[in-house]
């Protein structure tokens, strides 16, 4: 046991050494492209202020540490998620987990992008007309992404994942002069990028650890320039602090969590968050997150019901942006 231990141990922290040192060599850019890899996906995490490396124990897992979909429950676990954003800036996302036996937990991801409808012009001379430019009609941008991911639960302390997944995005198409003349060019571009994680629990107080690299990729290029897709790295910790004083169970109930993401084009950020659960029914989940333009504050609930033996659950939250307004997420899950 003790020899399982320490590997596991040695597993999660050569991960951690080699994601500090990954970012080690990051130079910031200030700027990365398919800014939508970076939305935070799942209400439930949300509302705890988007700490979703360590307790996310659901399908969801997939979007934040795909390590921790080796700790879903069900044998076939389904979760689709909307989140209704800023100037009508949609996603829409769904996860599924499928159990391989004692082997592993295969999952499945998809994101939606809906940016609405865009006015396209072009820039003409003042001789052509007074405004300056010629309308062409409308465009609708789009991106979407499609990933697979294995998690394996080594033992009762360590598991590791990998997520695979295939992102594109289409800008539209816009009018430009080349050899002198005004042509129509597309601009629609993709990208194969991968998530990598481990998570270990240290079966004392609930004290949890988590760590992720994500969208590891090479970079894409529009017109001139290459950019790199959203790569960032992650730490996380949760622990439920009221069992320190009682070994009831109901101490379980509060769960305390803090993350840091270190973003390739940003410096450090940090995430805090609170969940209480009433009679294994309710979740109230508080957060926030620091270092962020808007965004700042986050609240929401779940409701978790089993219905004719198949459990349920349906998330909301709600977060804070700026002058903005606010963004709804809502997220409905199954378990078979």
């Amino acid at each position: 046991m003790r020899t399982t231990v320490k590997r596991s141990l040695t597993g999660l922290m050569t991960v951690a050494l080699l994601c500090t040192s990954a970012e080690a060599q990051i130079v910031k850019k200030a700027q990365v492209g398919f800014r939508f890899l970076e939305n935070p996906i799942s209400a439930e995490v949300v509302g705890r202020g988007g700490t979703g490396l360590t307790t996310t124990y659901t399908s969801n897992a997939i979007f934040w540490n795909p390590a921790l979909l080796g700790s879903v429950n069900s044998d076939v676990e389904l979760s689709i998620h909307n989140t209704q954003g800023i100037t009508d800036i949609n996603l829409n996302a769904a996860s599924a987990a499928v159990r391989l036996g004692d082997f592993g937990v295969i999952g499945f991801s998809l994101i939606s992008m809906d940016y609405g409808t865009f006015y396209s012009t072009y820039a003409v001379d003042k001789t052509v007309n007074d405004q300056g430019y010629v309308e062409t009609g409308t465009f609708s941008p789009d991106a979407y992404a499609l990933g697979i991911a294995f998690s394996q639960k080594v033992n009762d302390r360590f598991s590791y994942g990998v997520h695979l997944k295939y992102a594109g995005q289409d800008l539209g198409k816009a009018w430009v002069v080349e050899n002198g003349n005004i042509v129509q060019r597309g601009y629609s571009q993709n990208a194969v990028a991968m998530d990598v994680g481990a998570y270990y629990d240290f079966l004392y107080h609930g004290i949890r650890f988590g760590v992720t690299m994500q969208n590891i990729s090479r970079e894409v290029k529009y017109e001139n320039e290459a950019f790199p897709l959203p790569f960032a790295v992650g730490f996380g910790l949760a622990i439920t602090p009221l069992t320190i004083l009682s070994e009831d169970p109901e101490m379980k109930n509060l769960t305390l969590n803090i993350e840091t993401r270190h973003p390739r084009d940003f410096g450090e950020k940090m995430k805090y968050g609170a969940e209480y659960t009433f009679i294994d029914m309710l979740t109230a989940r508080i957060g926030y997150m620091s270092n962020l333009d808007e965004r700042g504050f986050t609240a929401g609930a779940g409701i978790r019901h089993t219905l004719s033996g198949i459990p349920l659950r349906v998330d909301y939250a709600y977060e804070a942006f700026g002058v903005f307004g606010a963004v709804h997420f809502i997220s409905i899950g199954a378990g078979i």
